[in-house]
């Protein structure tokens, strides 16, 4: 994902389909989402497939979210991930670490916010 992608959905209000509800178990590497987590519909990543999301403060699985952009987390090696949040939450830099720690941990990646 280039920076003027997310320069241009920081702050902004998505419609995420969740792929991977919380409490549900990666098919490939068994690890559990402790979060919700899917993608932005008609996007493209850097992997080629649709634009990934983790989304933060909903404690109970979902099918579908729509919440406003406060970050992404740009991976050195791999694609970007958005967070995603209702519009009234506001999340430090390590509350969103520890949020998605579950599966950053594998990766070299950074939280930008501008």
């Amino acid at each position: 994902m280039s920076e003027t992608l997310w320069k241009h959905l920081i702050g902004k209000s998505v419609h995420v389909i969740i792929d991977r509800p919380m409490g549900s178990v990666h098919p490939e590497y068994n690890f559990l989402y402790p979060i919700n987590y899917g993608y932005i519909p008609d996007t493209i990543s850097g992997d080629g497939e649709e634009l990934d999301a983790y989304i933060l403060g909903i404690l109970y699985p979902l099918k579908e979210f729509v919440g406003k952009v406060i970050a992404v987390i740009h991976r050195e090696d791999n694609d970007d991930k958005l967070v995603v949040v209702n519009d009234e939450n506001l999340y430090s830099d390590e509350e969103i670490w520890k949020s998605v720690y579950f599966q950053e941990q594998f990766f070299s990646s950074e939280i930008i916010r501008k």
